[in-house]
């Protein structure tokens, strides 16, 4: 798996662009310069997120979304996990 998250990426089961395993990893989303941490889905190439709308829901007991645009950025959480088990290996605890 590479180091950099997927272009369109979606939390819905339901939409062709879900993926567990690269969401098991943890994908970090920054929206016009601040982090976000309510993102259904996004699209990076496209410029734009989708976030619940508040606590609406439609006629299938999904939340509802709006579509915001603006410059998206992803990145993958467990990056500095990994890098941090690795700069341990070294160590010897007395």
């Amino acid at each position: 798996m590479t180091d950099t998250p997927p272009d369109h990426m979606s939390t819905n089961p339901r939409s062709p662009h879900f993926d567990m395993e690269v969401l098991q990893r943890g994908i970090g989303i920054r929206f016009k310069g601040k982090e976000r941490t309510d993102v259904e889905e996004y699209s990076i190439s496209e410029g734009w997120i989708r976030v619940a709308a508040g606590k609406s829901k439609d006629r299938f007991g999904q939340p509802m979304t709006i579509k915001l645009s603006g410059e998206v950025e992803a990145w993958f959480e467990d990056i500095a996990a990994d890098a941090a088990d690795k700069g341990d290996e070294g160590k010897s605890e007395d």
